[in-house]
């Protein structure tokens, strides 16, 4: 279940507005809460990189890779790779699962989501079972091909993952180069950026429209971190030093919880 952005909203300009320390506008609260939700969406895999490192408790419900993984696995998807002058693009799927070919922009609210990580490639036979591709380094890649003994095969293929193109489109080149098609890859993706929507009443005050808004994608326990690191920024945006140090606290004792 999403964070709701409306609740969210609602909480920070209560916490603010109870000693009348200032406002947040609508456009100051999305731009703050998308970076409030990419910033933990990107700590969850320095978090879980950790937690592979340490013993793990066996009970229900308190195992922190399961529940890190769990929030991670909200932006997992797949989609098919489209074939383009020797190398395949890498997909991103629309707000309707549909696969469309990656453009290299940030993400558009409701149309559009952006690739995050790369995760398996698979390949797909006319006859047979999915394949894994091999991941390997540029100069591997092309060490690979000069001995019959190593040469990657369709039974056993390998491939290189080459970023951008000048085009700004990620790409990955498969070998053998017979390889054209039934390429899919599994990745992460980005958040879709926050969107608290609304419209003005009569007197100009903001009127929430759940039409045009877009909820927090974060897992539903993520709710107060959320608060709380908004409010971290909001204090900086209404220069509340109280704001700050209070917001600040919270988020450290917190961080000290999940990794003691």
């Amino acid at each position: 279940m999403a964070v709701s952005v409306d609740t969210v909203y609602k909480t920070v300009l209560l916490v603010l507005n109870k000693e009348q320390r200032g406002l947040v506008t609508p456009d100051e609260f999305n731009k703050t809460a998308t970076q409030v939700q990419l910033d933990i969406f990107e700590q969850y895999f320095e978090d879980l990189n950790q937690q592979f490192r340490a013993p793990q408790a066996t009970v229900d419900y308190s195992n922190r890779q399961y529940s890190l993984e769990e929030k991670i696995s909200i932006f997992k998807t797949e989609g098919n790779c489209v074939y383009s002058a020797g190398k395949f693009n890498l997909p991103i799927v629309d707000a309707s699962g549909n696969t469309v070919i990656y453009d290299g922009a940030d993400p558009v609210v409701s149309t559009q989501v952006a690739f995050y990580k790369l995760g398996t490639v698979i390949y797909t036979p006319p006859v047979g079972y999915s394949i894994e591709l091999e991941k390997v380094l540029k100069h591997d890649f092309y060490n690979l091909l000069k001995s019959d003994l190593t040469a990657p095969s369709e039974n056993f293929p390998i491939y290189l993952y080459e970023g951008k193109t000048s085009t700004g489109v990620k790409t990955i080149t498969v070998s053998p180069s017979t390889i054209t098609t039934n390429i899919k890859a599994n990745f992460i993706r980005k958040p879709r950026n926050v969107v608290w929507g609304f419209s003005t009443g009569s007197v100009g005050q903001y009127l929430y429209n759940s039409l045009t808004s877009t909820n927090f994608e974060l897992d539903a326990s993520e709710q107060v971190n959320i608060i709380n690191r908004i409010l971290l920024y909001s204090g900086i945006i209404i220069k509340d030093p109280n704001i700050i140090q209070v917001a600040a606290a919270e988020i450290q004792q917190s961080e000290i919880n999940k990794k003691s």
